[in-house]
């Protein structure tokens, strides 16, 4: 089996994994390389993501040869056979072992960014690798979560020799692999990408990893959602899609990675279900939309009827574009709102009417500056606004913001706005 790069591998051996969805599951891959993998088999299983930090103990003759390896919480496999070989005495084993601790707790604090890791106490840990050679990294991870406290061990590698589960012994209470080859020398072998991840890499797919599949309540009705809520979050922004579009649109989730990577949570979600959304009124029922987003802040702001977790003090923004940044400004203008801070982009703020008026939330507007149509509606409405608040041009772009590098100018405007607004509700920002 050849894999294009850790995310097809991911997702073929997310296909493995499938048995365990639904159960208490924490999904723990090895920085750096199983990180990328680990990502997608976490977004499968619907379960939360964090690393397995481990170091390879190097031989003090030669670095690159493992005696061992260690984890967290004082976990250690050491390498008999490489020790007698090599006649490694204790005291070199301590010292290697000294100067790769505090790599270990070095990487473990950038790579959670000095937040404390996912509890895997009485939990399964899928611990996952994008393959496995020596397998004494893989053992230090299980031991790792053995100590603590995980009540099962499941250990899930991409690719492995046919003798992988004889190496480890009882060290996993579960091994899966989709490819165990009989001519396996190097896990590289079986990738045509195998270039190395960056430990920035490894810290963006913690970030999304902080993402878990929702149900907004609507009354009687249920829609869809994508939660991300990063570790100590400053605030969160629910985003209101525009007509034609849903919660998997390409130019919002771009934004909400962005804000996500400075600390900020982010809600999308359907603001119509399938059905409703084959009504073109629907589509352009501000008033409905609006109501919408009213139900779901409501809803954040009460964890317990569905969001577990979520600190209900969280200020909350709203990014809106096109007919949805009517939605956003009508349902921010609502008597009583919790709304902290609004950006719009290339949106339709004259259909939110006279609400425009009893905005008090610090509202940006962005629009493209080719969208002449657009800028102008917003030109006008800004005339009505009362509450703090910005144009800015974004120069040369169109409506959907698809000229080279619009996008993330928008992106960039938001994060500012947002973190400047909401972070300031909370005394302070993402460090």
């Amino acid at each position: 089996m050849m894999f294009a790069d850790r995310i097809d591998a991911g997702r073929r051996l997310a296909r493995e994994v499938a048995h365990l969805k639904g159960r208490d599951v924490v999904v723990l891959g090895l920085p750096r390389g199983g990180v990328p993998v680990a990502a997608e088999v976490a977004r499968a299983l619907d379960a939360p993501l964090d690393v397995a930090v481990v170091r390879k103990l190097g031989a003090p003759f030669q670095a690159e040869l493992a005696m061992g390896a260690i984890g967290e919480d004082g976990a250690r496999v050491i390498n008999e056979d490489v020790v007698r070989a090599g006649h490694i005495r204790e005291r070199d084993i301590a010292e290697v072992e000294s100067a790769e601790r505090e790599e270990l707790a070095r990487r473990a604090r950038a790579y959670r960014d000095g937040g404390e890791p996912v509890s895997v106490a009485g939990r399964t840990a899928v611990i996952v690798d994008d393959g496995i050679a020596t397998g004494a990294t893989a053992r230090a991870a299980c031991r790792s979560a053995r100590a603590r406290g995980a009540e099962r061990v499941v250990l899930a590698v991409a690719v492995a020799p046919r003798d992988w589960q004889a190496r480890l012994g009882g060290d996993a209470d579960e091994f899966l692999c989709p490819d165990t080859p009989a001519d396996f020398s190097a896990v590289g072998q079986f990738y045509r990408d195998f270039e190395q991840t960056t430990d920035a890499e490894v810290v963006r797919c913690l970030e999304r990893g902080h993402s878990r599949e929702v149900t907004v309540p609507a009354g009687e009705l249920r829609l869809g959602g994508e939660l991300t809520v990063p570790p100590r979050a400053a605030g969160l922004v629910v985003f209101a899609h525009g007509s034609g579009s849903s919660r998997h649109s390409p130019r919002n989730r771009f934004v909400a990675e962005s804000l996500n990577a400075a600390g900020l949570g982010t809600l999308l979600f359907d603001l119509l279900t399938e059905e409703e959304s084959l009504n073109r009124a629907n589509v352009f029922d501000v008033g409905l939309l609006a109501g919408r987003l009213t139900e779901a802040t409501g809803w954040l702001a009460s964890p317990a009827e569905g969001a577990p977790g979520l600190d209900p003090g969280l200020p909350v923004g709203y990014f809106g574009a096109s007919t949805g940044s009517a939605a956003a400004l009508w349902a921010a203008a609502e008597p009583g709102s919790r709304v902290a801070a609004v950006v719009s982009r290339g949106g339709r703020p004259d259909l939110a009417g006279p609400r425009l008026a009893t905005l008090k939330a610090p509202t940006l507007l962005v629009v493209g500056g080719a969208d002449l149509q657009v800028l102008e509606l917003n030109r006008a409405a800004r005339r009505s606004l009362r509450c703090p608040n910005e144009l800015r041009e974004v120069p040369g772009a169109s409506h959907l913001f698809e000229e080279p590098g619009a996008l993330s100018t928008v992106a960039e405007l938001a994060r500012d706005w947002f973190v400047r607004h909401l972070a300031g509700e909370t005394g302070g920002g993402p460090g």
